[in-house]
């Protein structure tokens, strides 16, 4: 496969990632879900959904902020009843982040309205064409640089 195939996608992703590129998708996604459910709070709200219960230290790393960062946007959101504080059961001194189920139809409700927003992207594309990008895409975060 030539290199160039690789910077392609290189570039496809360098755009995909870039703050600005997601800061607009997650203020799209979460507008009229309250005032605590924003841009800024999405990644959190998302990561403990992907995750379950984890502590702001450990949920930092997975959604790329530090843990001051989701200790702010986790009050911001606990004082919406989105999520909650419980003690880690491993741990006594430590506490963990949980989504309520008022989060959690939060985050249903963003997952619904990103599957429309791709859909509707690719609406022009013949149905085969999707299903096979679907598939591709899969396959190469599970088996590429990234899984």
């Amino acid at each position: 496969m030539p290199n160039d195939v690789g910077q392609q996608i290189a570039d496809a992703l360098g755009t995909l990632l870039r703050r600005g590129t997601r800061a607009q998708l997650y203020q799209h996604l979460t507008e009229g879900l309250g005032e605590a459910v924003d841009e800024v709070t999405y990644p959190v709200l998302s990561g403990l959904a992907r995750t379950g219960p984890r502590s702001a230290a450990d949920l930092a790393g997975e959604i790329g902020l530090d843990r001051s960062g989701v200790t702010r946007r986790a009050t911001r959101l606990e004082e919406a009843g989105l999520l909650r504080r419980e003690p880690d059961p491993h741990d006594r001194r430590a506490t963990l982040l949980a989504l309520t189920g008022d989060g959690q139809q939060a985050v249903a409700a963003t997952r619904r309205r990103l599957a429309a927003h791709i859909e509707a992207a690719l609406a022009d594309w013949p149905p085969e064409e999707a299903r096979s990008f679907a598939r591709h895409l899969q396959r190469f975060v599970t088996e590429g640089p990234f899984g």
